[in-house]
């Protein structure tokens, strides 16, 4: 609730902007908001359950590739595939966690790097004829909202941002419920967790399938604004910003969402610099870990009142001294 006024002003920020951008910013702001999702998305398994994971293109690809194909090969309707990449790339994500679950630290980091290179090759091989090879698929549709053709930028902007609002309410409704505090209990001690009775394994997974689920849902919007989409676009590269973007988050809705601006948005507004821009923007990361290596917006702590605490107490107020009246 104190970052509340933080959220109100950044959502009045974001409705107004498109009067004062101009085309180009506008596109610049819709990729900001796929990678506000994608992180969002990502959060929930590195974030919150502390998982590390650096293959979430992978996901990310699924998604786009399961609507590009469904769409040009079947004539589905845009949003009709949505869900059923998102159910893909969940499933996708199911079938490669479970075998590696049991990995930590730097051994997951290490497998998930080559789950992210074996997708985009598989892609490049075509696979089953359906993939197009390193050409890609093209003649993707554009989205369709009742009636509504969404084609133009500004159209395109509200859909990915309503998109980001939406899923900062469900996620930030995850991070509040028993699921979520049990994510938060393996982040901090995996072993401790489990001795209290959590099903680490099974909530770990859990994380992954949510977490590839939205990641594919993502990719359907990122194949619509895109209508192009091909293997080069899910690289390597593109799991790193948004593993970048977690980190330099904190964990946090509202930091993934600032990381995100200066992650995406920076680049493009040093981009006059075009000699010494990558270099400036290096050094502000540098001193970003120095300065705060918690991350920028960490999650605040949890609160719980105990059992039997007064009325007063559980409103934060404080307790009664032994022997009042």
């Amino acid at each position: 609730m104190k970052r509340m006024p933080l959220y109100l002003a950044l959502g009045a920020l974001l409705c107004g902007l498109p009067l004062v951008c101009n085309a180009y910013w506008l596109d610049v702001c819709v990729m900001i908001g796929l990678y506000a999702l994608l992180a969002l998305s990502l959060n929930v398994i590195l974030g919150q359950a502390g998982i590390f994971h650096m293959g979430h293109a992978a996901f990310f690809a699924v998604g786009a590739y399961v609507t590009a194909i469904l769409n040009t090969l079947c004539q589905w309707p845009i949003f009709w595939t949505m869900p059923l990449a998102g159910a893909a790339a969940a499933f996708f994500a199911l079938l490669v966690a479970r075998p590696i679950i049991h990995l930590r630290g730097d051994y997951l980091l290490i497998v998930t790097i080559g789950i992210v290179e074996i997708v985009r090759i598989a892609l490049i091989n075509d696979i089953f004829g359906l993939t197009g090879g390193s050409n890609g698929i093209f003649g993707i549709s554009r989205p369709r909202f009742f009636g509504f053709r969404i084609v133009r930028s500004v159209q395109f902007y509200y859909l990915v941002w309503g998109m980001v609002g939406v899923s900062l309410l469900l996620f930030y409704g995850l991070w509040r419920s028993r699921f979520g505090r049990a994510l938060n209990c393996i982040k901090e001690d995996d072993i401790a967790a489990e001795g209290c009775g959590v099903n680490v394994t099974r909530y770990k997974l859990l994380a992954f399938v949510l977490g590839a689920f939205w990641a594919g849902m993502a990719g359907t919007v990122y194949a619509a604004k895109m209508s192009t989409i091909a293997p080069e676009s899910f690289n390597f590269m593109e799991s790193v910003i948004i593993f970048a973007v977690v980190i330099l988050s904190g964990g946090s809705q509202l930091g993934v969402l600032v990381s995100s601006f200066l992650f995406i948005g920076l680049p493009e507004v040093l981009r006059e610099f075009s000699n010494a821009r990558m270099l400036i923007f290096g050094l502000a990361m540098m001193i970003m870990m120095i300065w705060r290596p918690q991350g920028l917006l960490p999650p605040g702590p949890r609160h719980y009142a105990a059992p039997g605490a007064s009325a007063a107490t559980r409103a934060g107020g404080e307790p009664p001294e032994r022997g009042a009246a």
